[in-house]
């Protein structure tokens, strides 16, 4: 199993979503940003650096959500979102095809990797009470 962090980034009443290539498993669907996590380094390490190095963005995780685990045939993964506020930086794609900042009541209308559908709807619930 493999355990991989996503950020929830919030700013201004919108939420990052990101686009994967099209040379990556799961092509151009939508997912929150992360990666997985190494051996030795806490959730929250890991989400910070994978969104440092696939976005040059600093962030600061709040909340964990729950955890989601999905499989994708050859593997499956444990994916754990954390919603997190904007530090600093400006975007720079350095895996992902695209990027898009969408509301709360958006966020269902893209094609999302599997593992993502139920953490968008948990956070969609949270926000919505």
């Amino acid at each position: 199993m493999l355990h991989v962090v996503c950020a929830i980034i919030e700013q201004d009443v919108k939420v990052l979503i990101t686009q994967r290539s099209s040379k990556m498993a799961q092509p151009l669907l939508w997912e929150f940003p992360g990666g997985k996590i190494d051996a030795g380094e806490s959730e929250t390490d890991a989400l910070i650096w994978e969104i440092q190095e696939e976005l040059n963005l600093l962030i600061v995780p709040q909340q964990r959500l729950t955890p989601v685990k999905h499989s994708y045939g050859s593997k499956t993964i444990e994916l754990i979102p954390y919603t997190c506020t904007l530090q600093s930086g400006e975007i720079k794609l350095a895996e992902h095809n695209a990027y898009s900042w969408v509301s709360i009541d958006e966020l269902l209308n893209y094609s999302w990797c599997p593992a993502d559908v139920p953490i968008a709807e948990e956070f969609i619930r949270l926000k919505k009470h």
